[in-house]
C-alpha cells in the first residue's frame, strides 16, 4: 500500500485562507495595541518637555 497525502481540496484551502486572514487580523490588533501605548505614554510626558520631539 502507498500511503499518499490527501489531496487538496476547496475546503482545505479556504481554510488555508481564512488562518491567514486570522493570523492578519491578531497582527494588526496588536499594532493598533502598540499604537495605542505609544500615544497614551506620549500623552502622559510632562509638560514641558515636548512629547515626540526637539523644539
Amino acid at each position: 500500500m502507498t500511503d499518499k497525502p490527501p489531496a487538496k481540496t476547496g475546503a482545505d484551502k479556504t481554510m488555508t485562507r481564512e488562518e491567514r486572514l486570522a493570523a492578519a487580523l491578531r497582527e494588526n490588533l496588536r499594532r493598533r495595541k502598540a499604537q495605542s501605548r505609544e500615544r497614551e505614554d506620549a500623552a502622559e510626558a510632562p509638560a514641558g518637555e515636548p512629547a515626540g520631539g526637539t523644539e
